[in-house]
Formats: structure tokens, sequence, C-alpha cells
């Protein structure tokens, strides 16, 4: 992936809860297009940072030490609705709950809020591959470490 649509994880409960923030800004080339004098996050990429959030989530719970490393793939979305677009300047708090899971799958239910009104909600589900790629495992762990640099304590990282 070469964009990544969560800016900081703020809270993360292993098999439960994980908390973040995307804060969009006019440096964001997706506004210069959408729309012209009217710059929106457009939907999809807000579920997108909602969906990285819920991975983050799934990845870190489910970890075991000593096997092999999965990834969470995003394997369902359901359920996704928008109450209000997101501008520039706008902080938005992602908040990401594990309702159930199973062996190698969870459904997560993800919301997003700005100023304490909901923007969007949906229920994702996602299950865990073990992806044999280096590049991979690396690149989740930088970004991963990147997003998570200000808790205490910091959470393993697979």
């Amino acid at each position: 992936m070469r964009y990544f649509l969560l800016d900081k994880v703020t809270a993360f409960e292993s098999g439960k809860r994980a908390s973040g923030v995307k804060c969009v800004t006019l440096t964001d080339d997706i506004l210069h297009d959408h729309f012209p004098d009217y710059p929106l996050l457009p939907g999809a990429l807000l579920l997108e940072s909602m969906s990285q959030l819920g991975g983050f989530l799934v990845e870190l719970s489910f970890h075991a030490d000593g096997a092999p490393v999965r990834r969470a793939i995003l394997a369902q979305i359901k359920d996704a609705k928008f109450h209000h677009g997101c501008k520039p300047g706008d902080r938005i708090l992602l908040e990401a709950v594990i309702e159930s899971r199973l062996e190698g799958a969870a459904r997560v239910t993800a919301e997003a809020s700005v100023e304490g009104e909901r923007v969007a909600r949906s229920d994702l589900t996602f299950v865990l591959r073990a992806i044999d790629s280096p590049r991979v495992h690396e690149q989740r762990r930088q970004i991963y470490r990147l997003w998570t640099q200000d808790l205490k304590p910091p959470p393993l990282i697979p």
C-alpha cells in the first residue's frame, strides 16, 4: 500500500478495542479533485482508515509468540453508513471494537467521529492469512511502530 490513512493509534486493548486518529489536510492529494471548491475526504478513504485501524487491532490481538505471523485481510464490509463528510481541518477519531472472533477471522465494528459527532460506521470482517513476504512484514512493523510510538506500554508488534 502506498498510502496510510491512519495517523496515530491512541489506545489499544488486545482482543478488545483500538482507537486512532486521522487528520484531514489540504495536502491530501485526493482533496484537490474531490471536489474543487468543496474538498471532502471520499467515503471510501474514510472506510479505508477505519479498516486500517481494524486490521491493526485484529493482527495484534491474534498474534501468538512463536507462531507464524498472519496478516489481516479485509474480507467483508457490511452496513457502511456515512453521516457527514470530512473536510480539511477535521480531526477524525476512529474506534474499532472486536465483536466476535474465530480462530482465523474476526468481526469488528468501526466508527469515525469528528468533534463528538459520528461521521461513519461499519461492520468489518477480517480473515488472517500467513503471507510469505519479509517485505510485507517489515513494512507493517515500521508503520505500526510509528502509529504506536506514544502508547505506554507499546504493544508487541509481530
